[in-house]
């Protein structure tokens, strides 16, 4: 018998709350199944389970707070047959009759569900997993799948209270959603494109055409911008109230952590310029033939330069714990993003190193899309090995950033502009971009720090590495 306990979110995390449950008594889960969403002070993150088994009891109820440890639920092994353990004769039991086999639906083949909140409601819902096309990853039945599967409640419409809870559950982004409203699109007929299964807004504005025949341009324009606003009453409704408290909750997480990075890491800051004329030039012959959607962003190039520099200096990549530096597994690379209503996270984006710059790039829009929804998963607010941040777009042209512990660097990235600059002793101007290490002393010193910086420099004169 296990215990699932309040897990800790980050190193500022002192407690959490249960939003949501996603599983339930007698649900079988495997290690690494999504089982709660929990609400922190800095975002909503839906953690996955550490254990595989049953689940056996529920300990703690929705909304309640509760410190970083607590036992949440408990989780009891799945019993094992008895293994023989000396030979003899071999009983040959009855052969049970056997129910006759699902027959799924003509043409379309049984597909793998790993989620215990998927199987929890095709059995509510009384859908046959087995003729549910699967649209999630390796075919993999998502809950949109069966929520799209899920027949109208007879007697009511489409859209009657129940179904309108299901629609709730569908993964679809804050602007997929939007559009959705606007143009009066059911979100449970909608075809996910999405990485993981999500509801993008051009799979609405598909459905909408699909419907309608053509979209009305007055109707784009008002989705994307959003009805015009009423007059705010002068008094905060309880809505702002909400988000002030939020806002002022994740200022004080912020100010604790930082606080404790600049109490305890001794941080050492180093600088180097870089000429990007070479990988903006090898990036727009990239992008020349791609579709804009596709388009790989200079921001994408400099998180893929830091996660190879940070796999050539190993000692850059990993956590100061019990006094002593611990190596990260691979690089799993925080970015840091902000967030529309104020504050910061840095979710990891995981194994950087390894992915091309087009997955790189679609993972970096995915967080950014799922941080600013309070979407994010338990992993990765937890396995940064090094962060870094881009306030380039903000004009900023060079950033001195804070270590997050117990991480021991962090690299950070100014505006890319032109200036003069002198190449084999002629003078011209070129793109350049400032970089920044920031770096604990006890983990490392200015030589190690020096080796990273060059070697991002190296990989951004020379993209086709990358």
């Amino acid at each position: 018998m296990a215990e699932f306990r309040m897990p800790s979110l980050g190193a500022d995390m002192e407690t959490g709350t249960i939003t949501e449950w996603l599983v339930k008594p007698g649900d079988t889960i495997a290690k690494g199944d999504p089982i709660a969403v929990i609400d922190t002070d800095k975002a909503t993150i839906e953690v996955e389970s550490f254990h595989s088994g049953v689940v056996t009891g529920l300990l703690v109820g929705l909304d309640q707070r509760v410190p970083v440890g607590t036992p949440l639920a408990v989780i009891t092994e799945a019993a094992q047959p008895p293994s023989r353990t000396e030979p003899g004769p071999i009983a040959t039991p009855p052969t049970p009759e056997a129910p006759p086999p699902a027959t799924p639906s003509a043409g379309v083949p049984p597909s793998p569900v790993l989620s215990p909140l998927v199987r929890h409601l095709a059995a509510e819902q009384g859908v046959d997993l087995a003729a549910v096309p699967g649209t999630g990853p390796g075919g993999k039945v998502t809950r949109a799948d069966v929520i799209r599967a899920t027949p109208p409640a007879q007697g009511h419409p489409p859209r009657d209270g129940r179904e309108a809870a299901l629609a709730a559950r569908l993964k679809a982004s804050p602007l997929a959603r939007r559009l959705a409203s606007e143009l009066g699109v059911d979100l449970a007929t909608v075809t996910p494109t999405g990485r993981t299964g999500a509801i993008r807004a051009q799979d609405v504005r598909h459905a909408a055409t699909g419907r309608t025949g053509t979209i009305h341009s007055q109707d784009v324009r008002r989705a994307a911008t959003g009805p015009t606003p009423e007059p705010r009453p002068s008094p905060p409704d309880a809505a702002e109230r909400r988000n002030g408290a939020r806002q002022a909750t994740m200022r004080q997480a912020i100010a604790r952590a930082m606080s404790r990075s600049k109490r305890e890491i001794p941080h050492y800051y180093l600088t180097q310029t870089t000429d990007m004329s070479t990988a903006l030039a090898w990036l727009r012959d990239r992008n020349r033939d791609l579709p804009v959607s596709r388009r790989i962003l200079p921001a994408a190039v400099l998180l893929k330069a830091t996660a190879l520099a940070a796999s050539e200096v190993p000692e850059l990549n990993g956590f100061w714990t019990d006094d002593r530096f611990v190596p990260g597994e691979a690089v799993h690379l925080g970015v840091a993003i902000s967030l529309r209503g104020g504050g910061l996270i840095a979710p990891a984006l995981h194994d950087a190193a390894r992915l091309g710059l087009a997955d790189l790039m679609a993972g970096m829009k995915d967080l950014v899309l799922r941080a600013r929804g309070g979407r994010l998963r338990g992993t990765e607010m937890t396995e940064a090995t090094i962060t870094a941040t881009n306030l380039g777009e903000q004009g900023v042209e060079s950033v001195h950033g804070v270590i997050y512990p117990p991480q021991v660097a962090l690299a950070g990235f100014g505006r890319i502009t032109e200036r003069p600059w002198a190449v084999n002793g002629l003078l011209g101007v070129r793109p350049l971009v400032t970089v920044t290490l920031a770096a604990d002393h006890r983990a490392t010193d200015g030589y190690t720090g020096a080796r990273f910086l060059t070697a991002v420099d190296r990989l951004l004169n020379h993209p086709e590495e990358l």
